[in-house]
Parts: structure tokens; sequence; C-alpha cells
């Protein structure tokens, strides 16, 4: 589960890493990730035997609502996904799995805690702060979230989804405390 923003203005915003990285591992896994549809719980879903790859409409802050209904409808457990989330408390291109634990400010996560009841929820965050780390917060750390990365980060950004990719498949094939061992340093 990949959160985000949709639309084409927030395409390119730090906001949006998590929708890369599930874009990135439909890429490798040859899954086209169909077009909104109400009925599949205002998500971009798509499948591969098993594994149900999901990019949530709904806005970052109601990510709660189209997991929920993504969950119910197919039958998982929360222990059953990985969220895939944007972290500005983490420097650029460092990667941290967890099991569970509180949302640490995350709205988007905040959503999905208070929709499923629950902190048991599998994550991976992606670092997103730059040179200097993020704004102090307010105004300039919504528009920090909500801008682009400036060219100088393209690298470490594209280098940062492509290994969080393989920590999603890593997770998938092996389990959380291998893709932990793997990919938290």
């Amino acid at each position: 589960m990949g959160l985000g923003n949709p639309g084409e203005r927030y395409r390119e915003t730090r906001h949006n890493a998590g929708f890369w990285v599930v874009e990135e591992l439909a890429r490798r896994r040859g899954v086209r990730l169909g077009a909104e549809v109400p009925e599949e719980c205002h998500s971009r879903v798509g499948q591969d035997g098993d594994l149900w790859l999901a990019l949530p409409q709904t806005y970052m802050n109601r990510s709660g609502y189209a997991v929920h209904c993504l969950i119910e409808r197919h039958g998982f457990q929360p222990a059953d996904i990985l969220v895939v989330y944007d972290d500005v408390n983490l420097p650029l291109g460092r990667l941290r799995l967890r099991r569970s634990g509180s949302p640490g400010g995350h709205r988007g996560l905040e959503s999905i805690v208070e929709a499923l009841r629950t902190d048991q929820v599998p994550r991976l965050r992606l670092g997103i702060a730059g040179e200097g780390g993020p704004p102090p917060g307010g105004d300039a750390l919504v528009d920090f979230v909500l801008g682009a990365f400036p060219a100088d980060e393209r690298p470490a950004v594209d280098e940062m989804v492509g290994r969080a990719a393989e920590a999603c498949a890593a997770w998938l094939e092996k389990g959380i405390e291998a893709a932990m061992g793997a990919f938290n340093h």
C-alpha cells in the first residue's frame, strides 16, 4: 500500500514517495495498476497472484478509508499489508521497516491506524529530508513535503525507490524480520 496524494499537482512531490515505490514494484513485476474505481475502495489496484498492490486515491490524510475498505473487501489482516510512505524525520534515502508502532506524526499512517483500530501494521518509511533536515514545522513543513525534490537530490531519490522496491519484495518473500535485517541500516 503506497501512500501519496492523487493528481498531477502532487505527482512529483516528496509526499508521493510511497506511490513511486509501489509503481516501481508494479513495473518490476509486470503488474498494471488500474484506474481508480469506487468499487475498488477509491484506489488504483493491481494483482500478481497473492500480491495486491494499491495506491489510495483518497489523499494522504484519508488513506485509512481506502486501506480499511480493501482489507475488509479482500479478507486481509492488518499484519498482511505493508504501508509504504515518506518520512520527513529520516535523512534522504534512508529506509526503515517496522512491524508496528505509533504513526509518529504522519497523518496518512495516523488515518490508517485509526481506521483499523490497531498500530500492528507493518510499514516501510522512506527518508525524504534533504541536507540539513526538514523545516521546523507549520507552513514551511507543508510546503516542503508538498514540494518536488531538487534536481541534485533526484539520483538519491531514484536509488532509494529502487532499494525500497527490493525491501518490499524481501518483506513479501522472506518476512519482516529478514527484510528489517537487510534494509534497516
